[in-house]
């Protein structure tokens, strides 16, 4: 009793838009859990369902690893998980009944499973783990191997006992996150991710978490598995993980997909004083709050370590609505950690939100003109999604009907009352980036005509992808008046 299948649920292939991207990240949650459980003596494999075609495809792994459970943990790092997508969750369903035929004992850790526990051992799991799991998994492992049934005492876990689901009390977060090993990345075949990558004409990247958790209270944003406390690893045990992803594998480029990178006081100044100690060679992304980039010497700090691109949630150009999420952030902030952050030559991200409630036509015009003032290198457009356990949800939640969950994270319903129609917001998805991407066109052509020795592919490229642009922007802004009009 001592093999242990690990995999997870996100299936780049059913999530199209992603898909298309050529930006796949490995299960960093699921191989830092096989490596801890890997410290205690239990056997472990992998099945990476990342770059797989089917759930079905486990049905050789099982044959071939013969595990004694199988482990549905998802990267609770990755914010695609995070959105609960049923396209992963039928997935996960159809793994769980494909080992329940096999008599495995199926363990499920993961957001969605957290806050629909219930709908995972309906459909066939033993157990679901509340929370942050390592420990939570290590003792049902042990208990289990043992024969106990004793189960009660496990913090952090569901299941069935009788015909009564039984909830033991919540886990208590590790404060100190050196104590977790590295992730098992030998589980992983990081040449078919690299693959991929070079396929999109993209550099190579690979995923690192230096934190769990977000204090901070947006009213929309899920905290399932980590909640709003906030942990961070030492600059110093960052920095050996890099060294061994750059030696082990020849990674130059890093996405370091904390909620929140660097909230710790002086953290971000001593990581960069690590690295230029180690004279470690690398660039990265991070998310980040414009509030925290305005603090001390942050963005040069940031600048010194490798920072490449900086996204942050933006979210509305108007105040009106970034008071109403609670986000604790004003739009001059906005304004001066973009203008900071791009005079230390690092690229600017803007995560932004349609569709809240009260938002107005007029609160949507200052969002668009926002991002035609600060003109970010690139814009992520999303449309306001309910998930349980947020006071957004709570707020919204008697108008939603059977759908819940998007399917896809392009498929951007709007699933209560807003207000416009929800093909207002499809569309204005399209508007909005054919409106930005117009803009860097027509700021290409007056490089190339003023600047033609400072000309790139890029900038060409650009500059060409305009003359689709300027029409298209049109046709889909009188779209818009159209169904403007019929709301």
């Amino acid at each position: 009793m001592n093999r242990v299948l690990f995999t997870h649920s996100y299936f780049y292939r059913f999530d199209p838009k992603q898909w298309k991207s050529k930006q796949p990240y490995p299960p960093l949650a699921t191989i830092t859990a096989a490596s801890y459980i890997r410290n205690f003596g239990y056997e472990v494999s992998l099945f990476d369902t990342a770059l797989r075609e089917s759930p079905e495809e486990i049905n050789q792994a099982i044959e071939e690893f013969k595990p004694d459970y199988l482990v549905i943990y998802d990267d609770g790092f990755n914010y695609l998980t995070k959105m609960c997508l049923t396209n992963m969750r039928e997935a996960a369903f159809r793994m769980t009944q494909i080992a329940k035929q096999k008599n495995l004992t199926v363990i499920v850790s993961s957001s969605d499973a957290t806050d629909h526990f219930e709908k995972y051992i309906n459909n066939g799991a033993d157990y679901v783990i509340v929370g942050e799991a390592e420990y939570t998994l290590l003792e049902l492992l042990d208990k289990l191997k043992s024969g106990s049934n004793n189960l009660n005492a496990i913090n952090g876990l569901v299941f069935k006992s009788g015909n009564q689901l039984v909830r033991t009390t919540p886990r208590q977060i590790e404060n100190n996150l050196d104590v977790f090993p590295v992730a098992a990345w030998d589980l992983v075949n990081i040449n078919d991710y690299k693959k991929i990558w070079l396929e999109g004409r993209k550099e190579f990247s690979l995923n690192i978490a230096t934190t769990r958790g977000c204090p901070f209270k947006c009213n929309w944003c899920a905290k399932p598995i980590y909640g709003n406390r906030y942990n961070s690893r030492t600059p110093e045990n960052v920095a050996d993980e890099i060294e061994f992803l750059q030696r082990q594998y020849n990674v130059n480029y890093f996405w370091f997909c904390d909620d929140i990178f660097g909230l710790k006081p002086g953290w971000v100044q001593k990581f960069r004083d690590e690295v230029k100690r180690r004279n470690l060679k690398f660039r990265f992304k991070i998310q980040s709050r414009v509030d925290l980039l305005l603090k001390e010497d942050t963005i040069v700090a940031l600048a010194e370590s490798g920072a490449d691109i900086i996204w942050v949630g933006a979210e509305s150009g108007s105040q009106k609505i970034l008071d109403a999420m609670d986000k604790g952030t004003t739009i001059d902030e906005i304004y001066s950690a973009t203008k900071m952050l791009k005079s230390k030559n690092i690229k600017v991200g803007f995560f932004l939100q349609f569709g809240y409630p009260g938002e107005t036509k007029e609160d949507i015009d200052k969002t668009i003109q926002m991002v035609l003032d600060l003109m970010p290198d690139e814009i992520g457009i999303s449309v306001s999604y309910p998930l349980p356990g947020t006071n957004f949800y709570e707020t919204v939640k008697a108008q939603l009907k059977e759908k819940t969950n998007w399917t896809d994270s392009d498929d951007l319903a709007v699933m209560f009352r807003s207000t416009f129609h929800p093909a207002y917001y499809k569309k204005l998805h399209r508007y909005v980036h054919k409106v930005f991407k117009k803009k860097v066109g027509k700021e290409s052509l007056k490089i190339i005509i003023s600047q033609p020795f400072e000309i790139n592919k890029k900038i060409i490229r650009s500059a060409l992808l305009s003359f689709y642009y300027f029409p298209a922007e049109v046709i889909d802004r009188l779209t818009l008046k159209r169904l403007e009009s019929s709301n």
